[in-house]
């Protein structure tokens, strides 16, 4: 079981989600131990905003998995690096975003969760020639969520990604997406091993019925303390 931490403030945990082999990179996660410190959806909202973490989790059961998440301006059904870290975090078998039921399993060094590419937000998936080009794109304008790939070892099934939400919010650009991930892995019908953002590394694996499995390395990297 993992250190829980308590007091008598907000304690957020911060995670890095997918990390690299060795511990570096990885998406930042803000995860809100007891959610209700923030009860209501516009006060979990500017904290979100305050964090200004891609996501942010509330846990509003830790032993049933109940979760809601934000990004700083929207709230989400479903969002992977945030189920993934928050699987990692309370040890349990099962977290339930408002999508539906996610299924966890651990496997050495990584963590998995199950979830369906039609839970995963609309992403713009932009394919490029060569990982080269992906690292060359600068920052597009806002307006469309852009998932850009292309092929480093397609035998292989590795790919360069960078993500692009669009949204306004002060994210430019997301180091790691598994919502994205999962709509490519579904979109290619193929398991995937994605080094996205600075050296993100995100596994995926397509199962029976249409479920995708999403996998990679989870580790806290901090406890913040904020006053209620």
């Amino acid at each position: 079981m993992h250190t829980t931490v308590t007091s008598s403030a907000t304690d957020i945990d911060v995670l890095r989600v997918f990390c690299a082999g060795d511990g570096r990179y990885g998406n930042a996660l803000g995860v809100v131990r007891d959610g209700r410190a923030h009860p209501d959806e516009a006060s979990r909202q500017a904290l979100a905003k305050e964090l200004g973490f891609s996501e942010t989790v509330f846990v509003d059961d830790p032993e049933r998995g109940n979760v809601d998440i934000y990004t700083p301006g929207v709230r989400l059904p479903f969002a992977g690096h945030p189920l993934v870290g928050a699987a990692w975090l309370l040890d349990v078998e099962v977290v339930r975003p408002p999508a539906g039921e996610v299924w966890v399993r651990g496997d050495g060094e990584f963590t998995w969760i199950e979830a369906r590419a039609e839970w995963a937000p609309p992403r713009t998936l932009r394919r490029y020639a060569s990982a080269e080009e992906v690292d060359a794109l600068s920052v597009p304008e806002p307006g469309v969520w852009v998932y850009a790939w292309a092929w480093e070892d397609e035998a292989a099934g590795r790919i360069r990604a960078r993500g692009f939400p669009g949204r306004g919010d002060g994210i430019d650009e997301d180091e790691a997406t598994g919502a994205a991930a999962l709509l490519l892995t579904a979109e290619l019908g193929r398991a995937l091993n994605i080094t996205q953002g600075r050296g993100s590394q995100i596994l995926t694996a397509p199962g029976p019925g249409g479920v995708i499995e999403l996998g990679g390395r989870v580790r806290l990297e901090r406890t913040l303390t904020l006053p209620r």
